[in-house]
């Protein structure tokens, strides 16, 4: 039996660092919910934004981050099958006030459809690296892009004639990407940046070196891609730099970008010979406003895990629920700094 009330990492004030509470209230679950004791709370550049800005937290204070959870079922709430308490589960907690759901706390709630038991053969640390960096490109390739889920009877088929260019490969997004790609059956996945024989290991087709400047990259992609690419997935740049995919799209047929930032609108006047037209997707991943799509993923997960089609990325670990264990990790976001995925172990 959880206790009523437990310790937690809040944000009390936009600008200012966590604080360490001690009696927050143990939230109880709901119908279709379930409650977590939890183990691993995975950090993520979002929650800097959150911390610092104000992102999806503003006059909803004080506030829990993190949307990465990983730990034991310790209570049930009405009509949820499939688990039992003590089972491990990973979790992708909504972004949705009050924050009951978010996981630098002792005890957090989630959704059905947005969980999924753990095999023994996956470590919390690794399955810690899935939610909020798969959901991501899931919904950019499989809703705002349209290629067919892996789980579609006609996937194999319908995605083998396809091209996806994947920008920021390097990225645990772009890595991701890049492995949905292979696990839908998609025919060509063009790759920007990151590691050559990573990303082929993950299903990569093609990897292009990013660097040599604007136009060395846009035709190193036309190179291989020629004038027909229809799908692009942009996991890390600003507006200028989701240019290069943009120009990369075919000229003669309608294609479209899902980007993962999305800093208003890009200048269309720099998006050159686009007969066709073309449009521009913003990617917001969260499980919970795409339960048709994310509710048979997390469905599939312990499977794909198990059977090696989905590959958990890298991570380092911060041990105990402090204050300075995540801050100086939402610091080095702040200042631009690179950043392995950092779990926090409660």
């Amino acid at each position: 039996m959880a206790p009523t009330t437990q310790k937690a990492l809040v944000v009390t004030e936009v600008g200012q660092p966590l604080v360490l509470v001690t009696e927050r209230a143990v939230p109880q679950p709901g119908p279709n919910q379930i409650q977590i004791k939890v183990t691993v709370a995975g950090l993520n550049p979002h929650d800097q934004k959150a911390r610092d800005m104000g992102l999806f937290i503003t006059g909803h204070l004080p506030a829990v981050l993190t949307n990465d959870v990983v730990g034991r079922v310790s209570q049930l709430g009405d009509g949820v099958t499939g688990v039992a308490i003590g089972d491990r589960v990973v979790a992708h907690a909504a972004i949705d006030a009050p924050w009951l759901q978010t996981g630098l706390q002792e005890y957090t709630l989630a959704y059905a459809g947005c969980w999924a038991k753990l095999p023994d053969s996956v470590s919390d640390d690794e399955a810690a690296t899935l939610p909020t960096n798969i959901i991501a490109p899931l919904v950019a390739l499989f809703h705002l892009l349209r290629l067919r889920a892996p789980w579609d009877a006609d996937a194999a088929s319908a995605n083998a004639s396809a091209t996806l260019l994947v920008v920021g490969g390097g990225s645990n997004c772009g890595r991701f990407g890049v492995q949905l790609a292979k696990l839908a059956g998609v025919g060509r996945i063009v790759v920007v940046g990151g590691d050559e024989a990573e990303l082929r290991r993950l299903g990569a087709t093609h990897v292009l070196d990013r660097h040599g400047g604007y136009d060395a990259v846009l035709a190193r992609i036309r190179a291989v891609v020629g004038d027909d690419l229809v799908f692009a997935f942009d996991a890390v740049n600003p507006n200028e730099g989701q240019l290069l995919a943009l120009n990369a799209l075919s000229s003669h047929k309608r294609g479209a970008l899902a980007r993962l930032v999305p800093l208003g609108p890009v200048d269309e006047t720099r998006v050159l010979n686009k007969t066709a037209g073309f449009e521009v997707r913003n990617v917001h991943g969260m499980s919970h406003a795409f339960p048709d799509l994310a509710a048979p993923f997390w469905e599939r997960v312990p499977g794909y895990l198990e059977a090696g089609k989905i590959t958990p990325l890298g991570f380092v670990v911060k041990e105990g629920l402090m204050p300075e264990n995540v801050n100086v990790v939402l610091d080095a976001y702040r200042d631009g700094k690179r950043v392995t995925k950092t779990h926090v172990h409660l």
